[in-house]
């Protein structure tokens, strides 16, 4: 039986709102890259007091550049491609498949009703994020 992407990726964008997920893919190799050369950089003009300087400095940068780079959930949802966008309801639809469902407002109402489905449609969701994506999952606020 067909099933509408649309439906499930609201349903999906809902559940990832309520728990106020947010994602982003890990830079922390490129942070490490900006500490090294900044203690390298310091070392050569400084020698040894530029060195820890280098690497204060290049340890605050590779902090900042890394930070602030999470995404909620739902608006990376709906910036996939739409070959990812069927991968995703695809694994989904295999959890809610048995559910009958008008639209999306009722099918959130249907998952949203069921503690354990509605755990089970989010773990997918965490999944597919963390493996096809590669993505950090970070939550609340």
């Amino acid at each position: 039986m067909p099933f509408n992407v649309e439906d499930i990726l609201r349903l999906l964008c809902h559940v990832s709102d309520q728990q106020k997920m947010r994602a982003a893919v890990k830079h922390s190799a490129r942070g490490a890259l900006v500490a090294g050369a900044g203690a390298f950089l310091g070392g050569l003009m400084g020698g040894p007091p530029g060195l820890a300087v280098g690497g204060a400095v290049g340890g605050l940068v590779g902090a900042w550049m890394t930070s602030g780079q999470f995404k909620p959930i739902p608006q990376i949802i709906m910036e996939l491609p739409p070959v990812q966008q069927k991968t995703l309801c695809d694994s989904v639809y295999a959890i809610i498949r048995n559910l009958d469902w008008t639209d999306a407002t009722h099918l959130i109402m249907l998952v949203g009703g069921n503690a354990a489905l509605q755990q089970k449609v989010a773990a997918a969701l965490i999944s597919f994020v963390t493996q096809e994506l590669q993505a950090e999952i970070q939550y609340g606020d």
